[in-house]
């Protein structure tokens, strides 16, 4: 008897391959998606490469995003498997199988599934990990070790995940066996959803939540607010999204069954009637086709965009080749560190070039309208109003911008980075209120604010007794928290990369050295940036979230894709004895592919349509987070996200053909 279980979950699998393979698909490339990102988070040669420790980081959030959706998924995409199977667990039931007997079965099959998943996906992973180190080592610019690896970590975890993720689905449908009775097992198919209320309440609410989300994306105004909301707009959208798919479609079709000139026609009347009957659970997985095509569409998207802009990322990020800031205002270290730099860049016949200087104080600043004020404990609290203060003098403004501006003493000139400062003056508390004689349209920024979370304001003062005098009160406020008054001293070099870097690796040593020498303990800090000593981090970021974006993309479409075809699988054996009937009363093959038609394109081009709105609504917010990244080119963020959209739109179409034609060869029967 006990060979005999084997046997019936082999004959399982086999006949109920329609179902069985896309499933058995799906875990072997949820198994490969994972093994590769777990390998390449603890991967020694991609750990060497410059920039492999961030990409690593990045790819570790990864391996945590792809463990909670494939236990979420393959539990959500087994329930249609068991669903279908009950009718037959069902018949073994009352064949005289007792529940421990099919509850065997199912320990077989499960064991069997998982391991043609486990040694399948695991081989795959295996197979494609150099392939996968390779695309990581171009897109750092580096290259790869020679030689082929496997990775024992990476081995262990993907074993220990899916055992896990299959042992739960297993205890989850021994329980639901258990639970049910043999009669309830054999007409498990034929027991459909009562037709659900229209909920127009219900659908009214989902309405507000979603406009409620869409007006939180558009009147976002800086990268600081749109962090702040960014997650709670998100969950709106999709609680939104799930309340119209159920209440909201209940509600849509039975408008269309009171529009008598729409519903009283052939092709419409019996796709309209079914959708209403089972429109509780369709709408659920419309949702969940919704919401996984968003997510892929702002992905591949939002990367997309950080990764072919980085160039012009890194030059905002990095505005000059060699950047020098001296913490102080004392003439005789500023010169000690500029003299380091000029001996260096002379030492090797190079002049430099598109120079800058100037000094300026940058602090954080609590806003309240127009009043602006230095308070340490609302700066560590409430992160809504702070606001970066950047304060630089009258003569090094003129200078830098080639201006021949004029202030009195009560006088500033001011310049936003990311939202329009709205006042026409302002009241920076302890000092006084100023008016604001010039908004300006643009200003020389530092790298650090362009790539900041909040709002940086460049506020020019009369002279250096001001700038002095605000220092002072800082100074008291934060105290060891304090900011100090910097010297920006930058160039750029006629050279190759090479030599770039080493002229920067020599100029720290000589200021090293100079500092040394001067005996004085107290000599000022400083910092130092060389924007090809930086090039392969920053680099790295941008490509670890590009590949992060294709990897989770890749397994979200896939879950897409599954839940598209089990749907019409489900749908179409549970619509069989429908059209069967329908047939036998003088409906045609054709007019029932018209039907089928109008029903999946009534319905299943929703989610696509619904997608591209909430892509839409959600660019003003997206964008603004961007920001933070060094992305400020609009032209290519809309175009790069109306591309993704287009190609994606074409995918979602042929999956559209391909499960529609299985749904109709299944009740054409």
């Amino acid at each position: 008897m006990n060979s005999l279980y084997p046997k019936l979950a082999v004959q399982g699998i086999r006949k109920n391959g329609k179902i069985y393979l896309p499933y058995i698909i799906t875990c072997i490339g949820m198994i490969m998606m994972f093994y590769i990102i777990s390998y390449l988070t603890y991967s020694k040669s991609v750990y060497a490469m410059s920039g492999g420790r961030d990409i690593q980081m990045i790819l570790s959030w990864g391996m945590g995003v792809i463990a909670v959706f494939s236990v979420i998924f393959l539990f959500y995409t087994n329930s249609f498997i068991i669903k279908r199977r009950k009718k037959e667990f069902g018949l073994y039931n009352i064949l005289g199988m007792g529940k421990k007997n099919i509850a065997s079965i199912l320990v077989w099959e499960t064991l069997i599934v998982f391991a043609v998943s486990v040694i399948s996906g695991l081989g795959l992973g295996i197979l494609l990990s150099k392939l996968s180190e390779l695309i990581t080592a171009k897109i750092l610019g580096e290259q790869a070790a020679l030689g082929f690896t496997i990775e024992p970590n990476a081995v262990k975890n993907t074993v220990l995940l899916f055992c896990i993720t299959f042992g739960l689905i297993l205890l989850n449908s021994l329980r639901q066996i258990h639970l049910s009775k043999p009669i309830e097992l054999l007409h498990s198919e034929s027991a459909g959803e009562k037709p659900p209320k229209a909920h127009i309440l219900l659908a009214f609410a989902g309405i507000i939540i979603l406009a409620a989300a869409y007006y939180m994306s558009c009147t976002i105004k800086d990268p600081m607010t749109a962090l702040a909301v960014f997650f709670v707009a998100v969950i709106m959208v999709i609680i939104a999204t799930y309340v119209l798919f159920t209440a909201g479609s209940v509600v849509l079709c039975r408008l269309l069954q009171k529009n008598k000139k729409y519903y009283y026609k052939t092709k419409h009347f019996v796709s309209v009637s079914s959708m209403t009957y089972r429109m509780k659970r369709n709408g659920a997985s419309l949702a969940s086709i919704c919401v996984l095509s968003t997510m892929v569409l702002v992905m591949i998207s939002s990367t997309l965009c950080l990764y072919i802009g980085k160039d012009d990322n890194l030059k905002t990020r990095y505005p000059r080749d060699m950047v020098l800031e001296t913490y102080s205002i004392d003439d005789k270290y500023i010169n000690a560190v500029h003299s380091s730099a000029d001996k260096i860049v002379k030492k090797h016949e190079l002049s430099a070039q598109n120079g800058i200087n100037y000094k300026y104080l940058s602090v954080a600043g609590v806003a309240e309208g127009s009043r602006i004020s230095f308070e340490e404990a609302n700066v560590s609290a409430d992160l809504s109003n702070i606001l970066a203060l950047n304060f630089i003098t009258l003569d090094d403004y003129n200078r830098i911008m080639n201006k021949n501006e004029t202030l009195t003493d009560d006088e500033i000139i001011i310049y936003s980075d990311k939202s329009e400062y709205e006042y026409d003056d302002l009241t920076l508390a302890g000092i006084g209120k100023m008016k604001i004689k010039e908004k300006a349209d643009e200003f020389i920024t530092n790298g650090e604010s362009e790539v900041s979370i909040y709002t940086s304001l460049y506020i020019v003062v009369p002279n250096m007794e001001k700038l002095v005098k605000i220092d002072d009160l800082q100074r008291k406020v934060y105290k060891n928290n304090m900011s100090t008054i910097k010297d920006n001293y930058g160039f750029d070099l006629d050279c190759s990369e090479d030599e770039k870097i080493e002229i920067y690796t020599e100029i720290q040593n000589e200021i090293a050295s100079v500092v040394s020498k001067s005996g004085e303990s107290d000599f000022p800090m400083y910092s130092f940036e060389c924007r090809e000593a930086e090039k392969h981090s920053f680099y790295s970021l941008y490509g670890g979230l590009f590949f992060l974006g294709i990897l989770l993309s890749v397994v979200f479409i896939c879950a897409t894709v599954l839940i598209m075809y089990y749907k019409q699988i489900t749908e179409g054996y549970e619509d069989v004895g429908r059209f069967e009937i329908m047939q036998k009363v003088g409906m045609t093959k054709k007019e029932i592919r018209r039907s089928i038609n109008s029903q999946i394109l009534t319905v299943f081009f929703a989610p696509l349509l619904i997608a591209g709105m909430h892509i839409g609504f959600a660019t003003p917010i997206i964008f603004k987070l961007l920001k933070m990244f060094g992305l400020s080119n609009v032209p290519l963020f809309i175009g790069v996200t109306a591309g993704a959209f287009a190609v994606f739109a074409v995918f979602y179409a042929l999956v559209y053909k391909i499960t529609s034609r299985s749904y109709y060869k299944i009740v054409s029967k």
